[in-house]
C-alpha cells in the first residue's frame, strides 16, 4: 500500500512538468537511467531435497523486499532501443507452506538476495498516443541472476530437524517491462514509473539438515522450482543530447518572411526515407539558413489505404524521420514543429483504400 501511494504520488507531482513537456522524438543517442521500488516474490516450490527426486510439496514464503536497478540504454531511432541492465533484489523468507493447503507447515528465516546483468529490447509507443503528456513503452529482456540464501534455515517450533544454507546459485532469467517516461521540459531528464515481471529457472543449493536428535548433520542439495518476481519502480532517466533551448536575444522583430514548402514523398506503408527524399531534405536544411524563419513545421500525411488509426501513426512516423535527417542537416531541435495527419488533408483527392503516391508524404514548411 505504502509503495502504490507512492508511486501515485510522485506521478501526480511530475504531471504539471509533463504538461509543458515535448515528447522527445526517437533521434538516436545514449541515455542512462536507474529506479528503485518494491519486489514481490512468488512462493517457490522446494522441487527437490536431499535426494528426495519428485515435489516435496512444500512452498517457500517471503515477504517483499527492496529492488534497485541502474541501465545504459541507446535508441535506434525507430522506436526501438537496446538496453543493458543491472538488478539487485533481496526478500526474506518468513514459513514454509503446503503446497495444496497453503497451510504453515514450518518457520523459516533469511534471505534471498538476487542480482545480475540483464538485456533489453524496448519499444517506444509515443508515436501512438501524440497526445498524451507521457511516453508509454515495453520492453522484453533476458539474462542470468544469481541467488544467494543468506543465513537461509526452515525450522520447526518443537526441535525437529532444520534445514540450513549460505549458498549462490545461478539461472537464465527472462523478464516483461511495462513503463512510462514523463519528460522535464527539454532538458533530457525524464522521470519513470515501471512494471516489471521477472522469471527464472529452477536452481539447486548446497544445504545441511541438522537432525537435533544427537546424529551428525546431513549434507547435501536441495532444488528451488522457477521463481516469479513482480516488481514496481520509480526512477529517473537522462537522455544524451537534448540540450534546453537557448536563452532568447532582445532583437527587433523582422518582417514576416513568405512561407517556403518542401514536399518529401514516401513508399507505400513505409517511413524509411528514400536518396530523394534525403536530397530533398538536405536542400531545406541549407536553404532555411539563408532566410529569416522562426519555426520549421514537419507535417506527415498518407494514402487512404490501411485504418485510420494506423495512417495517424505512420504520419507520425514519417514526420519523426524527416525531422531527425533536418537535425543530422544542422537544423536546430528546438524550432522544428512536429504534425501528423494521417490520411486527412489528401494532396489528391480519392476515395477510401486507395494507395496514392502523391498523399503519403511530408510536407516541410519554413516559417
Amino acid at each position: 500500500m505504502k509503495l502504490r501511494s507512492t508511486l501515485l504520488a510522485a506521478t501526480v507531482l511530475a504531471l504539471p512538468m509533463a504538461a509543458h513537456a515535448q515528447m522527445m522524438p526517437n533521434l538516436g543517442g545514449f541515455y542512462i537511467g536507474a529506479g528503485i521500488g518494491a519486489n514481490y516474490l512468488q512462493q517457490q516450490n522446494v522441487q527437490e531435497a536431499f535426494g528426495q527426486n519428485r515435489s516435496t510439496g512444500f512452498n517457500l514464503k517471503s515477504t517483499v523486499g527492496p529492488v534497485a536497478l541502474g541501465y545504459l540504454g541507446y535508441e535506434l531511432g525507430n522506436g526501438l532501443s537496446i538496453q543493458l541492465e543491472g538488478d539487485i533484489r533481496n526478500n526474506k523468507f518468513n514459513s514454509v507452506r503446503n503446497s495444496s493447503t497453503n497451510n504453515i507447515a514450518a518457520n523459516a528465516g533469511g534471505n534471498e538476495k538476487k542480482y545480475g546483468p540483464m538485456v533489453n529490447i524496448m519499444f517506444n509507443l509515443a508515436p501512438y498516443v501524440p497526445t498524451s503528456p507521457i511516453a508509454p513503452y515495453v520492453g522484453l529482456g533476458a539474462g542470468y541472476q544469481w541467488d544467494h540464501l543468506s543465513s537461509f534455515n526452515v525450522y520447526s517450533t518443537n526441535g525437529g530437524p532444520t534445514l540450513s544454507s549460505n549458498a549462490t546459485q545461478g539461472a537464465f532469467a527472462y523478464q516483461a517491462i511495462i513503463g512510462a517516461l514523463i519528460p522535464v521540459n527539454d532538458t533530457g531528464l525524464a522521470f519513470t514509473v515501471e512494471y516489471r515481471f521477472m522469471g527464472q529457472l529452477s536452481r539447486n543449493f548446497d544445504g545441511t539438515i541438522n537432525p537435533n536428535d544427537g546424529t551428525p548433520p546431513i549434507s547435501g542439495k536441495f532444488r528451488l522450482g522457477p521463481e516469479y518476481n513482480h516488481a514496481l519502480l520509480i526512477g529517473l532517466r537522462y537522455t544524451f543530447g537534448v540540450a534546453p533551448p537557448p536563452a532568447p536575444v532582445p532583437v527587433a522583430a523582422p518582417a514576416p518572411a513568405p512561407a517556403r514548402s518542401y514536399l518529401v514523398f514516401f513508399d507505400w506503408d513505409k517511413a524509411t526515407l528514400t536518396d530523394r527524399a534525403r536530397q530533398i531534405i538536405r536542400e531545406a536544411a541549407q536553404n532555411s539558413t539563408r532566410v529569416q524563419y522562426t519555426q520549421l513545421e514537419v507535417n506527415g500525411y498518407t494514402d487512404t489505404s490501411g485504418t485510420p488509426r494506423y495512417n495517424q501513426a505512420l504520419s507520425i512516423r514519417r514526420a519523426e524521420n524527416v525531422a531527425a535527417e533536418l537535425v543530422r542537416d544542422g537544423v536546430p531541435r528546438n524550432v522544428i514543429s512536429i504534425h501528423g495527419f494521417g490520411e486527412t488533408h489528401l494532396l489528391v483527392p480519392t476515395g477510401p483504400g486507395v494507395r496514392e503516391p502523391q498523399n503519403r508524404r511530408v510536407e516541410i514548411i519554413i516559417r
